[in-house]
């Protein structure tokens, strides 16, 4: 057995390489204090901007003091870069989402036929008696404003429109009012409505 199982440890062939002394920071103790004509140790150090993480200045002990007491971070910054500031500070600068499910998860799939009307496009649910619901009739911007136009609520009905449009059209129409041209920008806009909802099924 002893001769036929050789334990052969891996990975003692790595190598790894030495940093260069150029390219090593100094020590604590080696490094001068940045301030000008100062010659202790510069252990303690301070941003060189608020935009820049990267470089720093070196300073003592006392000389790091004085320059935090002259340091101000929001120096320069508008109002509404201070107003952005404070607001992501309140999620310590973290990307933040609403809590709150979406329309396409699990929970809200569930939860759809409760509380409101339920689909039921093959009458599963509907009594042997009870009428079928009319579908629901969905009014747009651009057909809400038609209906304005014509001075007509959501609920109007086809026929509504259509003895609304024959009104409206024969009120301000140069034949029916004598030749009247002021009003022919009103009767541009009601044959521009009608047709918004003659086009949408509504009229």
């Amino acid at each position: 057995m002893a001769d036929s199982f050789v334990y052969r440890p891996k990975f003692v062939d790595i190598r790894v390489k030495k940093p260069s002394s150029r390219a090593r920071d100094p020590a604590p103790e080696e490094r001068a204090c940045d301030q000008i004509g100062c010659g202790s140790a510069g252990l303690h150090r301070a941003p060189k901007s608020r935009g820049d993480t990267q470089h720093f200045w070196w300073f003592c002990a006392d000389h790091a003091a004085e320059y935090n007491r002259r340091w101000n971070y929001f120096d320069g910054m508008s109002e509404d870069e201070l107003r952005d500031y404070e607001r992501a500070e309140r999620s310590g600068h973290r990307p933040t989402w609403a809590f709150r499910a979406g329309r396409g998860d699990r929970m809200s799939a569930s939860q759809r036929g409760f509380g409101g009307k339920r689909a039921d496009p093959f009458g599963v649910f509907r009594g042997e008696n009870e009428p079928e619901a009319a579908p629901e009739r969905r009014v747009g911007r651009v057909q809400r404003m038609a209906l304005e136009a014509l001075s007509l609520d959501e609920n109007a009905t086809s026929e509504m429109v259509r003895a609304r449009y024959a009104e409206l059209v024969k009120r301000y129409h140069p034949d029916s009012n004598g030749g009247d041209r002021a009003v022919e920008d009103l009767l541009n806009k009601v044959i521009r409505a009608y047709q918004v909802l003659k086009g949408s099924g509504l009229a």
